[in-house]
């Protein structure tokens, strides 16, 4: 066999031409270009000129057919076009430099070889490019026009410009994502910073779990007590915070402070409060705890007695106001009138009882009133504050005797209490009986009315109305409601003894997984505190995403135009002056949440918009920030 003949490439001189003798070759592969992409390289050139030679071959006719370089030609057109007078700054634009391939061997393998191998940038050699030239003073306009790209995409790239080298280098090397990369913003403090670095390189760790080891006494801006004393008196106090450069989130860094803030705004408000009532007590949570009146006499407001001209225009006002006909004058009268009904607290119950003051998750101040203390007893029912039953009930001689049982209320109640710590110290040592009983108290092996322990398994809303998009599992499927127990025998479990010991048979598998998904199904969303209920969804690796798709029917419909153009264009990075939104922006609503659907899970539809790599993994983890 001879051996193969190889053909030699040789290399070429570059020789400088005339625009106008230049066109796009049939041998280059990109014949099209997208008019945007044209128009901000063009900027470019405008701006820094031509760095990079185009390369082509001579016709016959001697025009020179450009095989690579072809949107380089055509944006030196479009920038020529624009601005003749660019050529006096950029003299490469008018007389273009060129590097004649031999014969049309060589042409082909330049036009196959640049095409192929031309990529963008990294993401950290972006960031760093556009640090270097935002430090030399270029505006961010500038920098945008330079590298052919949208502002808000340059803004996202230098806000990790100040991070440390390691971060990007470790970006660069593929030993962090970016969106990891964008969770150390967060951070304060450079040597926290390495160090956290150091524990994620080359694991696939989430960006909430980076941003807590950076912040981890960090308290969020959205706690109540930060809404409650605001931001603005927090730092003007001192206090030291930040804003996560990537969301709407902030990060208090003085937990004391704040408690001190917040226990002034406290006083100061309960002072304030005191001025009218008796006393005013402050709790320290959410709520009024359980129990806190519970030795307490409530009271309430006195209701207004309306003249019998006021009720009639109150009545009719009522109708109108039922019928959505009521002007903002009407309003106003309505609200006097129904302020008289409703009544309010008299001086004389403000002189002998108090209120107790909370703040609430969504930082406003909240009051419950009014209580009399016991030691106001006295002077309340002086006052006619506590009458009749409110003033006998804790001690008042029974009109009537009755037949009496051998036992008091209150003895019967102790006993069953002992019957209880006996059956309850019995089964400490019975683990699998209580495991058993659990299981079978929680699922419907037990029927839908039987509450073996002092639980009732909850029933949050776990399927949304419009379903479409969500991989339910049935194993999360509520039980039926325990009233339906009356009307569907199937559903009764007459024989508690024989459904037990049918349960136990079925052996612990099954207990086992009874359990798991009673339990899971009872877990309410916001459990314990927004905090909380963030850890245990990271903690157990949940992601909306992952078992949700959003459609047109099940999200994209039931949401506004122009959230979706604002949505459309942080996803897809377009420019938002450019022909392809516009068209997007000028389509109904419902052509646009069609549209939506399909930038979510058409690949050709991702295509057609130039979703790259980046762009898709952000399209892929994107959910609403409507929690």
């Amino acid at each position: 066999m001879p051996p193969m003949k190889t053909e030699i490439i040789t290399p070429a001189a570059i020789q400088y031409f005339p625009l106008a003798q230049l066109y796009v070759s049939d041998m280059n592969p990109r014949q099209d270009a997208d008019p945007e992409g044209i128009d901000l390289l063009a900027d470019s050139l405008a701006m820094i000129g031509l760095i990079q030679n185009l390369s082509g071959t001579v016709d016959a006719d001697g025009r020179v057919g450009i095989v690579a370089g072809g949107r380089r030609l055509r944006a030196i057109a479009r920038a020529v076009e624009r601005d003749p007078t660019v050529t006096r700054r950029h003299p490469e634009l008018a007389s273009v430099p060129v590097r004649i391939a031999p014969n049309e061997a060589t042409a082909r393998a330049w036009a196959s070889a640049e095409n192929a191998a031309r990529e963008d940038l990294a993401p950290a050699d972006e960031i760093r490019a556009y640090g270097r030239m935002k430090d030399a003073g270029l505006d961010v306009s500038t920098i945008a026009r330079s590298f052919g790209k949208t502002e808000a995409h340059v803004y996202r790239r230098l806000a990790l410009a100040a991070l440390p080298a390691p971060v990007l280098d470790a970006l660069k090397a593929g030993q962090i994502s970016l969106g990891m990369a964008k969770a150390f913003t967060v951070s304060q403090d450079e040597a926290l910073t390495l160090q956290v670095l150091a524990e994620v390189m080359g694991r696939d760790v989430s960006e909430y779990r980076i941003k807590q080891a950076l912040q981890p006494e960090a308290i969020s801006g959205t706690d109540r007590r930060a809404l409650f004393v605001g931001l603005d008196a927090y730092t003007a106090a001192g206090g030291r915070m930040n804003r996560d450069l990537f969301s709407d989130t902030t990060a208090l860094h003085d937990g004391d402070l704040l408690a001190r803030l917040f226990n002034e705004k406290m006083d100061e408000a309960a002072a304030k409060i005191g001025e009218v009532w008796k006393w005013v007590e402050a709790m320290p949570d959410s709520y009024v705890p359980y129990g806190t009146a519970e030795k307490l006499d409530r009271i309430y407001p006195v209701p207004g007695v309306l003249s019998e001209e006021q009720s009639e225009r109150y009545d009719e006002l009522a109708d109108l106001a039922e019928g959505d006909v009521l002007d903002e004058a009407g309003q106003a009268e309505f609200a006097d009138l129904t302020n008289i009904v409703e009544g309010g607290f008299t001086d004389a119950q403000r002189a002998v009882a108090g209120v107790f003051i909370y703040v609430r998750n969504d930082g406003t101040l909240g009051e419950t009133a009014a209580w009399v203390r016991p030691e106001d007893r006295a002077e309340a029912i002086e006052a006619e504050v506590l009458t009749g039953h409110a003033a006998t009930r804790h001690g008042a001689a029974s009109v009537e005797d009755a037949p009496k049982s051998p036992y008091s209320g209150a003895l019967v109640e102790d006993m069953k209490a002992v019957r209880l710590a006996a059956i309850q110290t019995a089964l400490l040592d019975k683990p699998e009986m209580i495991f058993d009983l659990l299981a079978f108290g929680m699922s419907l092996a037990s029927g839908v009315s039987t509450h073996v322990f002092d639980l009732s398994p909850g029933r949050p809303n776990n399927c949304p109305s419009k379903p479409e998009g969500l991989e339910f599992s049935e194993r999360l499927t509520h039980a039926p409601a325990g009233h339906e127990a009356w009307s569907r025998p199937e559903l009764r479990i007459d024989d508690l003894t024989i459904a037990f010991r049918t349960f136990v048979a079925a052996g612990k598998k099954a207990r086992n997984a009874a359990l798991v998904e009673s339990v899971a199904r009872t877990l309410p969303y916001g459990a314990g505190s927004a905090e909380f209920f963030g850890l245990i969804e990271a903690d157990a690796g949940a992601g909306i995403r992952k078992v949700w798709t959003p459609t047109a029917e099940n999200f994209f419909s039931r949401v506004s135009a122009d959230y979706l153009d604002t949505l459309h264009l942080d996803l897809t990075g377009c420019d938002p002056q450019g022909n392809g939104f516009k068209a997007h922006k000028a389509q109904k609503k419902a052509e646009k949440a069609q549209c939506m659907e399909r930038l979510f899970s058409d690949a050709e539809y991702q295509k057609a918009w130039k979703i790259d790599a980046e762009k898709k993994a952000r399209i892929e983890a994107w959910t609403p920030d409507c929690f």
